[in-house]
């Protein structure tokens, strides 16, 4: 370890971990993702579910290698007239050049006249770029010479094109917008016009890299990352790297008013700041890829690539880092630098203050912090869990609002029919037995080859909306009992059933995962069972209150999100319990240290005064990191962003604060249990005690003095 630390720091060789890491990053960068086409996300549902099976035995039939484009006609002025159903009729001809069939049937008219359908055969494409400029055809030759008419797409391929817009140069954008905050809060946090720089290149190159890798290596398991994955990679990268750095600059500046020669400096900072951040990466990356025994390919590939990246920051924090800070003198802290023998600027930390304060009165601080936090999370109490697809956006687009015109004059679920896959005998039983459900509008007879048979259902529920997945689930239910019991539901809502049923499962297996994994690392990292157990209940407390402070908030006119969509929960739970666990690790690692010669109580007071600048100049810089997903209009990723920010700003100014030195404090030498601390409270006192009592002895007595 030591002759690793003198490679990366001394003179000699400093410069060659930069030149190494240099041209890896180069080699990397040239040869790239290996991915030049940018594909739709796959749907990731396991094999065993229905609507998985549904599509594979749809490869049988004729039209397997088929979709279709709904466009949608309306007048705002009110009815279509004869004139404007001939207009549109002639509009299918030409669209016919752009069908997979050469024509393209004619447009049904709503009972009221006010709506025109039109649906355009299309082959599957699975390049979104060439799917959205056949799109733009699509919409150009359907408004053509049409006056006082507006065409909207929709359906399946309209969701998705608009879907894949949402994260066009969504890369770009956030990593603009990351960019900018990361280097406003360093810039802020040092108050030097060029340290920032440092750190900031550094994080940036990881997270170029991190970008990289992680899609070669998700490409090796068959697994696809799309712009939604790539996102959230990067605003992690760019997060937890930067802590990283922020305490590794911190301990750095705090040796350098110990040591004269800032090399040997830099080596004590990573000496003591490393543990930390390997134990609190190592806890991330391990809790990221407990979803690699997720059902979900998307859950799946979320931990892989953030996994994968967080070793990457990681990696450039503890080699890269420390060996470009190196190369420049204490000058680069410009205008506060941190001169030798400059007095110990941690006893004179308020945070000290606030921890000497917290251990007067611990069970009060502790009561009050657990109260808070509670009232924070009764928002659980009134949380709906679940969007329907006309509900994932926070600006409609296209595809929405031509669904939402198509739900007031056709059934609602006419642009997303259910299907049924059954075996030809059992046809005419399947049909009958559809009718008399509830929720079913129209059940019909559709192709069939060899031995199978789709029927074509219409729903009468807006898509997947809880009315859609009842009547689904009714559909399966009452279908169990026709002919042999076979046929199978499928279709978009009977598909965003099963993934929201397979990310319950998800939930249920990756959770409990996640917290005996980081239970752990920490009773390895503390060699205690007591300290790991209280930090763990504090930080799901923090993730509990952040759901409840978020769906509050959720429900302001600024937002009115109806629900929270169903992987929010298990993407926060993950993000806060591994990222939260970071600060306690970071405060609690250094009071471990500090303990060893000030007992329990000091030790942690003085961690506290150590770490907390830092950690709340981290906290708040991942907090406002994660809230940079709110620049997508995507109430996905906009609620990640928002519960993740709310829960790192909980834990960083009150779980981290106040509430775990509390519980420290109560627990006192039993904190390190089963272990025995190496200097009790008791004894420290005594020995604080000793030293004062010997200091009096020592000084004269005033007459001693004048006598002298």
């Amino acid at each position: 370890m030591r002759t690793l630390l003198r490679f990366i720091t001394a003179a000699r060789t400093s410069w060659i971990v930069l030149v190494v890491a240099l041209a890896a990053s180069v080699a990397i960068f040239a040869a790239g993702s290996g991915n030049d086409e940018e594909t739709a996300p796959p749907v990731g549902l396991p094999d065993s579910a229905e609507a998985a099976q549904v599509e594979a035995l749809q490869e049988q039939l004729p039209s397997a290698d088929g979709t279709s484009a709904l466009l949608v006609f309306t007048r705002e002025s009110g009815e279509l007239d004869a004139d404007d159903i001939a207009a549109i009729t002639e509009r299918t001809t030409d669209l016919a050049e752009l069908s997979s069939e050469d024509f393209v049937p004619p447009p049904a008219v709503s009972e009221d006249s006010t709506v025109a359908l039109v649906a355009v055969p299309l082959d599957i494409v699975s390049d979104v770029g060439v799917q959205a400029e056949r799109a733009d055809e699509l919409r150009a030759v359907s408004a053509e010479g049409l006056s006082g008419i507006d065409v909207y797409l929709s359906g399946a391929e309209g969701f998705e094109v608009d879907i894949a817009a949402v994260f066009e140069g969504a890369d770009f954008t956030l990593l603009l917008t990351t960019v900018i905050v990361v280097a406003v809060l360093l810039l802020v946090t040092y108050r030097s016009p060029w340290l920032w720089l440092v750190p900031l290149t550094v994080v940036g190159i990881a997270d170029g890299l991190a970008g990289i890798i992680a899609a070669r290596v998700a490409a090796a398991l068959g697994i696809v990352l799309d712009a939604s994955v790539t996102g959230i990679l990067s605003v992690l990268v760019f997060g937890a790297g930067t802590n990283y750095a922020l305490l590794l600059i911190a301990r750095y500046r705090d040796e350098l008013r110990l040591h004269e020669d800032r090399r040997e400096a830099m080596r004590r900072a990573v000496f003591g700041a490393g543990p930390a951040i390997l134990a609190s990466g190592g806890t991330v990356a391990l809790a990221l890829a407990t979803l690699v025994f997720a059902e979900l390919a998307g859950n799946r590939a979320l931990g892989i690539a953030c996994a994968t990246g967080i070793i990457v920051a990681m990696i450039f924090a503890l080699l890269v880092l420390p060996a470009a800070l190196v190369l420049f003198g204490r000058g680069l802290f410009w205008p506060y630098i941190p001169r030798f023998g400059a007095p110990d600027a941690i006893s004179r930390s308020p945070w000290g203050r606030l921890g000497r304060g917290v251990s007067k009165r611990p069970v009060t601080v502790a009561i009050a912090g657990f109260v808070a936090l509670g009232a924070l999370a009764s928002g659980l109490l009134f949380v709906q869990v679940g969007l329907s697809q006309n509900e994932r956006f926070i600006e409609k687009p296209e595809a929405v609002v031509g669904q939402e015109i198509l739900a007031e004059a056709f059934a609602a679920g006419s642009s997303s029919p259910a299907v049924v896959i059954a075996p030809v005998s059992d046809g005419d039983d399947v049909v009958s037995a559809l009718a008399d459900v509830k929720g079913v509008d129209e059940a019909t007879l559709g192709e069939s080859a060899d031995d199978i048979v789709q029927v074509d259902v219409v729903l009468a529920a807006d898509p997947e909306s809880a009315e859609a997945f009842a009547t689904i689930e009714r559909m399966r239910a009452e279908l169990d009992t026709v002919g042999d019991g076979s046929a199978l539901v499928g279709g978009l809502d009977a598909r965003a059933l099963d993934v929201a049923n397979a990310q319950e499962r998800d939930q249920a297996l990756v959770i409990p995962l996640i917290l005996v994994l980081v239970f752990l690392v920490l009773a390895i990292l503390l060699r205690s069972l007591l300290a790991p157990l209280l930090l763990l209940i504090a930080v799901v407390a923090s993730f509990f209150s952040a759901v409840g402070a978020a769906w509050f908030l959720f429900q302001t006119p600024l937002f009115g999100f109806p629900a929270i969509d169903t992987n929010v929960l298990l993407f926060s739970f993950l993000f806060l319990v591994a990222l939260g666990v970071d600060y306690s690790i970071f405060l609690v690692t250094r009071a471990k240290e500090e303990a060893e010669h000030l007992g329990v109580r000091e030790g942690m007071i003085r961690g506290l005064a150590a770490t907390g600048a830092v950690i709340t100049s981290a906290g708040i810089l991942l907090a406002a990191v994660f809230a940079v997903l709110g620049v997508l209009p995507l109430i996905t990723l906009t609620q990640i962003g928002i519960i993740v920010c709310i829960g790192v700003l909980i834990d960083t100014l009150l779980v981290r604060t106040v509430i775990v030195p509390a519980l420290a404090f109560i627990s006192g030498d039993r904190f390190w249990w089963p272990r025995r601390p190496t200097l009790t409270i008791a004894e420290a006192e005594a020995r604080g005690a000793n030293a004062q009592s010997g200091l009096l002895e020592a000084e004269p007595e005033p007459e001693s003095v004048a006598a002298r």
